[in-house]
């Protein structure tokens, strides 16, 4: 999954439209509140940022994102129409991998897309497969693959599953999981969740020892 941030609605529909045509699933937000929403839900591969935005600028958003533990290893790509050799040195100092000054080509601009994500090793993971050793989930065909070995899930399973994937390493709260999977509007408990934790473990055999419970707080995959 790609974020682009970006306030200019033609550019940014011009960008999510390009990106989704070459293969990648990508979000647009026009301000810095929508786009931590989102973050909160769901780590992208890839973040799109301009610097010109509405509130807290591009600048601060990425010292936010570089000074956070959660979130400083996510590449960002900042995409500007300030094109000064001093604005292009400080965001790469300040952490971005790459500086796309518009007006650009979108041929130019994919190419520059698809060489971060290469570089940062983050490649096949936007293709939709997920991973965390042998536990896999193939998005495309809607599969899990458990020691090579396929598991059959119900839907809300493998959505769960494919939730702690998209955000391994980070502990998801009860309430956050209820939220993200069931909706903010469902009028069940958070029980349910563990309920269904169970039933994923129990499917999953010994790889379901890889959701970690975090006592008091909610569930995880990975360090």
């Amino acid at each position: 999954m790609i974020y682009c941030v970006e306030d200019e609605r033609n550019i940014r529909e011009l960008i999510v439209y390009t990106l989704e045509s070459s293969g990648y699933p990508t979000k647009g937000f026009e301000t810095g509140k929508e786009f931590y929403k989102a973050l909160e839900e769901q780590q992208p591969d890839l973040i799109l940022l301009d610097l010109m935005l509405p509130g807290e600028d591009g600048m601060e958003i990425l010292n936010r994102l570089k000074n956070s533990d959660v979130t400083k290893s996510i590449p960002v790509i900042l995409v500007t129409a300030k094109g000064a050799e001093y604005d292009k040195v400080m965001g790469l100092d300040c952490g971005a991998d790459d500086y796309i000054t518009k007006p650009f080509g979108m041929m130019e601009f994919i190419a520059r897309v698809r060489a971060v994500l290469r570089r940062t090793g983050r490649e096949d993971k936007i293709d939709g497969d997920l991973e965390s050793g042998d536990l896999k989930i193939l998005i495309q065909k809607h599969q899990v693959l458990a020691g090579g070995l396929e598991v059959v899930l119900t839907l809300k399973e493998f959505e769960l599953l494919k939730y702690l994937m998209e955000n391994k390493g980070i502990v998801l709260s009860r309430d956050r999981i209820l939220g993200h999977i069931w909706g903010y509007d469902f009028d069940g408990e958070t029980r349910t969740v563990d309920v269904h934790i169970r039933t994923l473990r129990q499917k999953l055999g010994s790889y379901g020892e890889l959701i970690k419970t975090i006592r008091g707080v909610g569930y995880k995959i990975g360090d």
